[in-house]
């Protein structure tokens, strides 16, 4: 594990003008921070009562932060749905039937049987280096009684320069002791839930949070939602639902900077090209799993693994500030994760 954690950790240093990374353990355990050329980028969470691991907040080169806060901290004009939907994640709706993608805290005692958690997650290194910094670690996808399903190993690399930040995510599944289905559904697989500006601009009447913490009627457009998604097959806005593409750019104004979050799919994954499952309400998600539904039923994939079997997803995620992410840098981008 640590080996091949050091292949990628290495693979990936050419990034012009990379900053220094540093991750830093939190004394009471459960978070590791990741700051680049000193300011904070992101937090990997990992205690044992949440439903799964995941990065949050995650936040530009100057500071801006991309992800909603909500359920974890209250900001004003953001919506409270979906609370599963938290910082940057990767699970999957039904895995032997388990929902690993809509539990949270929200769902009840008596149902709880029908999800999965992420748990017993083991950090097994931690890197902190001049042009780059990483972890890996180990976690289980278990039944509600503590069963194994799946067997995770993820690798996590960091790296940015003065305008961008990058996360190189590697994350091997292997199927531990009985055959492992992943049915063809919506939910899945590498998710991003972001902030409200760089939701699209709706005119529906919602609930937003104000400052107090209450609740208002009001549309995403008058809340700040400026933002549009791109493709590369040069689909954008609400036309990139269910489509696919090697990778996806949202983009928005955010506190009068241009900002600009990205995925880009890799070559190995199953399912490549990704559909993309990227919602006007600020759900970024990739899911190459879930075909049928959206192909309407003219493709299945319907993933299965026999027991000690593994399948790995590869995933870059870019965030940009200043520096235009447009279909030129991020072809290149995307064919440079291609080799690696």
């Amino acid at each position: 594990m640590i080996g091949l954690f050091m292949v990628v950790f290495n693979v990936q240093a050419q990034i012009p003008g990379a900053k220094a990374v540093l991750l830093k353990k939190a004394a009471a355990g459960g978070k590791i921070d990741v700051l680049i050329d000193n300011k904070l980028f992101a937090s990997f969470l990992f205690a044992g009562q949440q439903e799964k691991p995941f990065l949050y907040p995650l936040k530009t080169a100057s500071g801006v932060t991309v992800t909603r806060s909500f359920p974890l901290e209250k900001r004003a004009g953001e919506r409270v749905d979906h609370p599963h939907h938290v910082g940057l994640w990767l699970n999957y709706e039904s895995v032997n039937g388990l929902d690993f993608w809509n539990n949270s805290y929200a769902i009840p005692a008596e149902r709880k049987s029908k999800y999965g958690w992420i748990r017993n997650v083991r950090v097994e290194a931690v890197k902190s280096g001049k042009q780059q910094g990483g972890l890996s670690y180990a976690a289980n996808w278990e039944k509600q009684d503590g069963t194994v399903v799946l067997k995770e190993k993820t690798e996590l690399i960091f790296s940015g320069n003065a305008h961008m930040r990058f996360i190189e995510r590697r994350t091997t599944l292997r199927a531990d002791k009985d055959t492992v289905f992943f049915k063809d559904v919506k939910d899945g697989m590498i998710g991003l839930r972001v902030r409200t500006e760089l939701e699209m601009p709706l005119d529906k009447k919602e609930d937003f949070t104000t400052a107090g913490g209450d609740l208002v009627k009001a549309s995403s457009r008058e809340m700040g939602a400026n933002g549009t998604y791109l493709t590369s097959e040069g689909l954008k806005g609400a036309a990139v639902w269910g489509t696919r593409a090697n990778w996806c750019v949202l983009s928005a104004q955010v506190e009068q900077k241009k900002v600009a979050v990205a995925i880009i799919d890799h070559p190995k994954n199953p399912g490549y090209p990704t559909y993309w499952h990227a919602r006007d309400y600020g759900l970024f998600a990739a899911n190459p799993l879930g075909q049928s539904v959206f192909s309407k039923g003219s493709i299945h994939l319907n993933l299965k693994l026999a027991p000690g079997s593994s399948i790995t997803f590869r995933y870059l995620v870019v965030l940009s500030e200043k520096e235009t992410l447009d279909k030129d840098k991020l072809d290149k981008l995307a064919v440079d994760f291609s080799v690696r």
